[in-house]
């Protein structure tokens, strides 16, 4: 059984039976008992045109639900329209469904678990796994998300991503006449990305093939550069931790394990994107990950080009989060007083702001104070990988300073 072709099969199918007026969610349902079936009869009877193949079956499933629900009548005009066994027509509307999983009246956790089964065709246990929550919960959270969205159709038109400037506001609109615009989509796909990865799902290597499949079918500068971003950022995944799962700096990686095939591809990407002078936040930070992945060694890093583009970063986000990164920047460019300066300018209540004042602290040559602010930052850290690294980093200079 080749799942790789049912998932890259599945938003297609699933648009198919939008487009001919099924309700989203009674047509994912039914999508999704077109691939159970797959899975039964195709190793030992693969059909010629598995697509066909799908459209048929869940069209089918789709009518009998539809025949058993109590607004069969208001329905009834869907039988007429089954599609006649054959070559299915070559229409993708796999771009419509990226934005009406992005819909604005949907959480971000919403958003994302429902572009994973709707999109990325994973069932809802492996989306379960993935996120480490039980596979009920995640069936509520998506099936609400289905119910959010139901009142929108897929049409042409539906999620043409409005042709704006970075910056530009977006133009009013209602809840339900479309959905979310391109940057809203790449903002649900960045999350995913995030997640990282657990269980059998690799979510960023999901992300990656989705971002993907959006570049080839919508022509958008900011889509290449998230692109860029992902194989930037993944290539350095295999150094980021060691054998006993702990954490490694950027600085203290090693080099000769990046994937320098998806570094060349996203540097590719971004330089073609940049080409176009329409920068975007995504760009920007595609920009500043190439750097760092140009760079040879840790020492030979360009730290005065990267503090430039996380000026061009801030004036586009104006994130409280890009300057706590560029005090960072700062410090190793123009030396560990500077980007403290640049730090105290900052909240301090920002995530990850003590750990970043306890290492500018420390190449400041203030151990006792550096360890101290470790310290601290362990107890806040969002995870127990980078609780265990600072509390490291606290005990090292701790023992230095006892020497």
């Amino acid at each position: 059984m080749d799942e790789a072709l049912l998932r890259s099969l599945t938003p297609s199918v699933l648009a198919l039976l939008v487009r001919r007026g099924a309700d989203f969610a009674a047509a994912e349902d039914a999508v999704q008992d077109a691939l159970v079936e797959a899975v039964r009869v195709w190793p030992a009877d693969p059909p010629r045109d598995p697509k066909g193949w799908l459209v048929t079956v869940a069209w089918r499933r789709f009518l009998d639900a539809t025949r058993a629900d109590t607004a069969r009548r208001r329905r009834e005009a869907l039988i007429d329209e089954e599609p006649a066994p054959g070559p299915v027509a070559a229409v993708d509307d796999t771009l419509q469904l990226y934005f009406l999983c992005a819909h604005p009246s949907l959480t971000p956790s919403s958003a994302v678990a429902l572009t994973l089964r709707a999109v990325g065709g994973l069932t809802t246990r492996q989306i379960a796994q993935a996120y480490l929550v039980p596979e009920a919960t995640m069936a509520q959270r998506i099936s609400r998300a289905k119910r959010t969205v139901s009142g929108v159709g897929v049409s042409p038109a539906l999620g043409a991503p409005p042709d704006r400037r970075p910056g530009e506001k977006p133009r009013a609109r209602g809840r339900f006449d479309q959905p979310g615009d391109v940057a809203t989509v790449l903002r649900v796909l960045y999350l995913v990305f995030n997640e990282g990865y657990s269980g059998n799902i690799d979510l960023a290597a999901e992300a990656i093939r989705l971002t993907r499949q959006l570049a080839a079918a919508i022509d958008h500068p900011e889509v290449a550069g998230l692109l860029a971003l992902m194989l930037l950022h993944h290539a350095r995944r295999a150094a980021r931790t060691a054998p006993d799962g702990s954490l490694v700096p950027l600085a203290e990686q090693d080099r000769g394990r990046w994937d320098t095939e998806s570094i060349a591809e996203g540097i590719e990407i971004l330089q073609t994107a940049l080409a176009r002078d329409r920068l975007g936040e995504f760009q920007a930070q595609a920009a500043i990950a190439a750097l760092h992945a140009d760079a040879p060694t840790a020492e030979e890093t360009d730290w005065v080009q990267i503090v430039e583009w996380y000026d061009e970063l801030a004036r586009l986000t104006d994130s409280p989060v890009v300057r706590l990164n560029r005090a960072v920047a700062v410090g190793e460019a123009d030396g560990p007083r500077a980007g403290l300066a640049a730090l105290a300018a900052l909240d301090d209540s920002l995530p990850r702001h003590t750990a970043v004042a306890a290492y500018l602290h420390e190449r400041d040559g203030d151990l006792a104070t550096a360890a101290q602010l470790y310290a601290e930052a362990a107890q806040k850290a969002p995870n127990l990988a980078e609780r265990d690294h600072l509390t490291r980093q606290a005990a090292r200079l701790n023992a230095r300073r006892s020497r």
